[in-house]
């Protein structure tokens, strides 16, 4: 996604801002600019995290019609390259950078990639609506889609029978969807689900998460993993729990409150050096993240808003 218009910035906007730098932003109010900016903003990294990105892109732009906006989304893997080469100004990302990804950008710049939360999500498991089953633990979940598992499960699950259902549910094979190898989402759900074990090889990788969730939405005996904002007609997300049968639905309530078992941040990674401030550019852009435009971007996408505590830790953490 691309927006071109030419132009310039005043440097009478801008010097107001130099001299008493960038206030807080708060979630409770509406995007109001401190001063007008130019430039480009390039967005590569998360697909996850697409929209909400374009979103956010389209309302800065409603400000300041002068900056430039692309995105590329084709993974959260893909983030980190495109930042250590100095070829985004952003890398949304929905999971936290990897140790040897934190370590190529650091050996480059001499320090680390600075991490922001932006947003509050879960991943759900889904299946098809005309499923009976009511939710699944994590050691099942592991069962079903790896290889090795490593979650404690004795016994591999490839049919719907083996957990309990009946009728010509008992011998209907189960057939996996999930994401591919450059998604964040692949990820964090291997780490948390799989406890870092091997998907099957008979996973059917797609390249977005509203994929995973057509394909198990037309597929009777199908199962994916998806973020919670991508459900769809004939589709439904299940209840996990961690062991045991004490199933936690993936609701807003049980996300905030860390009691769904899959909760993740989603992050806006950037370069910034220690000591230095953020870009003027940079600087609108977080604020307009931060504010109650950015934050209801979140919601309209079926994700949860930041709370005004955490907001206030990320605008420290960038000096602002």
């Amino acid at each position: 996604m691309s927006f071109l218009l030419p132009g310039r910035a005043s440097w009478l906007a801008v010097l107001p801002a130099l001299m008493i730098g960038i206030a807080h932003a708060d979630s409770t109010k509406p995007y109001q600019p401190l001063t007008s900016v130019t430039g480009t903003i390039k967005s590569v990294g998360s697909d996850t995290l697409v929209y909400i990105m374009s979103y956010w892109l389209v309302e800065f732009k409603r400000h300041h019609k002068w900056v430039v906006t692309r995105i590329e989304a084709a993974g959260s893997s893909t983030a980190p390259p495109a930042l250590l080469a100095g070829k985004s100004s952003f890398g949304p990302m929905s999971r936290k950078m990897k140790d040897k990804e934190i370590r190529a950008f650091t050996d480059k710049h001499g320090y680390a990639p600075t991490a922001v939360r932006v947003a509050l999500d879960g991943l759900a498991v889904y299946v098809h609506d005309s499923n009976p089953i009511t939710g699944l633990n994590l050691p099942q979940v592991d069962a079903i889609f790896s290889e090795n598992h490593r979650c404690g499960h004795t016994q591999n699950i490839d049919n719907w029978g083996q957990l309990g259902l009946k009728t010509d549910w008992g011998d209907l094979p189960i057939s996996l969807f999930g994401r591919n190898r450059l998604s964040g989402t692949r990820s964090f759900f291997k780490k948390k689900a799989l406890c870092k074990g091997k998907f099957k090889t008979r996973l059917g990788e797609r390249s977005t998460s509203e994929l995973v969730v057509k394909s198990v939405s037309v597929s009777r005996g199908g199962i994916g993993y998806s973020g919670i904002g991508y459900s769809g007609h004939g589709a439904r997300a299940i209840a996990i729990a961690k062991t045991g049968s004490d199933y936690i639905k993936p609701t807003p309530a049980n996300v905030l409150s860390g009691r769904y078992p899959l909760s993740r941040y989603l992050y806006l990674y950037l370069n910034k050096p220690p000591g230095q401030p953020l870009t003027l550019l940079q600087q609108e852009f977080i604020r307009m993240v931060f504010s109650a435009d950015g934050q209801d971007t979140v919601e309209s996408q079926g994700f949860y808003r930041l709370s005004n505590d955490i907001i206030t830790e990320e605008l420290r953490k960038l000096g602002m």
